[in-house]
């Protein structure tokens, strides 16, 4: 029963509204689903042609609204993405930077959940088995 990806990432937000429109609005991702049909109303977005999607939530008491970090967003052109998510108000917290790796800057939605915009230099090649094979 192997797992094959992320299927759906909470995040902490105080108004579900809000964090909606910025989602669809600011970072161009799709609608999934706006369901305020049970116990707790379901928002749920996601990149466009991504894989994974995120629930906005509100129901988590150990999780308060802006507590979460680290995920990181790929992107094919972070100069391009960095203007275009400028223009629509998205306020970077520092310049693109120079990685190792990568080309990094991070933003943060309007509760204040820490985003990393990345872009790799060389495509990410996958370890094939784990543990290492012993020699």
């Amino acid at each position: 029963m192997p797992i094959d990806h992320v299927q759906i990432v909470s995040i902490p937000v105080s108004d579900q509204d809000r964090a909606r429109d910025f989602y669809v609005n600011a970072l161009d991702w799709e609608l999934v689903s706006d369901n305020d049909e049970g116990e707790r109303r379901w928002v749920e977005v996601a990149p466009k042609h991504g894989q994974t999607s995120f629930t906005l939530v509100t129901w988590f008491e150990s999780m308060p609204a802006g507590s979460m970090r680290g995920i990181v967003l790929d992107t094919d052109d972070i100069e391009k993405t960095y203007d275009e998510l400028s223009e629509r108000g998205i306020l970077f917290e520092g310049p693109i930077e120079e990685g190792p790796f990568s080309r990094v800057t991070s933003f943060a939605d309007p509760d204040g959940n820490s985003f990393v915009l990345h872009q790799l230099y060389q495509p990410r090649t996958r370890v094939l088995s784990y543990p290492p094979a012993r020699s």
